[in-house]
């Protein structure tokens, strides 16, 4: 058998060092992400309050449902970011996104159901994205909002929403930006974060 290569093995190593909370008020739901997500270290919270009280330093990435009794994952999602912390987030929900989540500092939106593979590309994404500068995972996060309102909201209700207006002109500033750094970043690895996203964007 031959020896692994130095790449899978830091790949191996990335994902071992990744801590994940995974929140859902559904406990088989909860689990089920911590089955599917085995080679990551997965904690799970059944509410807001117990999600806030396993965060900490060492969370790489949430998955974080928006509809929860008691605290939201919105009010949730709030809290995270008051609090400084920038683990990534993404929002794996029943809730279909509306043009208030442009304002939101999620990373990604999944609307439930979610499947293995689905989750597993997320996570792997979010991954990647951690080796990019800051310009970088902001239009990631933006072109993930603008992706997720395309495919629910019809040309005039874009056209008809400041906030998408705004949206899109942020995702245009940043590309500049984007185009002018990446020369110096794993090409491979930029293409894997940036695959699923729709062409417009870019």
């Amino acid at each position: 058998m031959s020896e692994p290569s130095t790449t899978d093995e830091r790949t191996d190593e990335n994902r071992a060092e990744t801590t994940i909370l995974a929140v859902d008020d559904e406990p088989l739901v909860a689990e089920a992400y911590a089955l599917w997500l085995s080679e990551y270290t997965v904690h799970t919270a059944m509410d807001g309050e117990s999600a806030l009280s396993r965060l900490d330093e060492t969370v790489d990435i949430v998955l974080l449902d928006r509809q929860m009794p008691d605290l939201s994952g919105d009010e949730v999602l709030e809290r995270i970011r008051e609090r400084g912390h920038d683990c990534r987030v993404a929002m794996v929900t029943g809730t279909e996104p509306d043009f208030d989540t442009v304002e939101m500092g999620f990373d990604t939106y999944i609307t439930k159901p979610v499947d293995r593979d689905a989750l597993r590309e997320t996570v792997s994404r979010l991954v990647g994205l951690s080796s990019y500068d800051e310009d970088v995972m902001e239009y990631f996060a933006l072109a993930q909002k603008r992706a997720a309102l395309d495919a629910e909201k019809n040309a005039s209700e874009r056209a008809a929403s400041p906030e998408y207006t705004e949206l899109v002109s942020s995702i245009r500033e940043l590309k500049g930006n984007i185009d002018a750094n990446v020369t110096g970043l794993n090409h491979c690895q930029f293409v894997a974060t940036f695959e699923e996203l729709p062409d417009h964007t870019t």
